[in-house]
């Protein structure tokens, strides 16, 4: 019995202090603390990075997020970049491409505003931005990430999408997605400008002018 009771006792004791830990994120938060936000959408990218494919998540997709880097936050948003590749079969003994990194972008963007929007723990973000690289090669093989996609996914836009029914493209036009894709053709475009944080106001007074 009184094994018992002790058990009972420190699991009680392991809860509360995890809802304090949750509630002390979830205040830091809400007071717009830029490193506890940051250090909990990293955390959670960091975890994403790390983890296996999930059920049903093609591998290729999961790539992709797993190239998730954070770039910035704001109290209300985060801007991230990510890579994309294309796809590629055997058909007829010839390797050919059957999904372009611009459409693979459309997916990582779709399936990554998602997570980000709806799976980060104690952390409620307004919008997010996800600009897509994809690597194109000089003459002599040197490979340079550039953007092919870049997009502005506001909570108020989707919030009440079907995020299994909507595809990619549907996806990124709803939220003007930025990029160009003219008969196919793969063209590096410029990301969106991201609004950063604002600098913290000082404390220090106004220095007077002289008479």
């Amino acid at each position: 019995m009184g094994i018992i009771l002790v058990l009972v006792l420190f699991t009680a004791y392991v809860v509360m202090q995890e809802t304090r830990v949750q509630m002390h994120w979830r205040s830091l938060v809400a007071d717009g603390d830029l490193r506890a936000i940051r250090e909990i959408v990293d955390g959670e990218a960091e975890h994403w990075r790390s983890s296996r494919v999930p059920k049903g998540v093609h591998a290729l997709l999961w790539h992709g997020i797993q190239t998730v880097e954070l770039v910035d936050v704001t109290p209300t948003g985060a801007r991230l970049s990510c890579s994309a590749e294309g796809e590629y079969s055997v058909v007829g003994g010839k390797r050919i491409e059957t999904s372009s990194p611009l459409n693979e972008g459309m997916k990582i963007t779709l399936k990554l505003a998602e997570m980000v929007l709806y799976d980060i723990p104690n952390v409620k973000l307004d919008h997010v931005q996800i600009d897509v690289y994809t690597a194109f090669r000089d003459d002599v093989g040197h490979a340079e990430p550039r953007c092919i996609l870049s997009t502005l996914i506001e909570r108020s836009v989707v919030e009440h999408i079907d995020w299994e029914l909507t595809t990619p493209p549907e996806f990124i036009e709803m939220n003007d997605g930025r990029f160009m894709d003219p008969d196919g053709g793969l063209i590096t475009v410029e990301p969106l400008i991201w609004q950063s944080a604002p600098a913290a106001a000082t404390d220090d007074p106004e220095p007077e002018s002289g008479a």
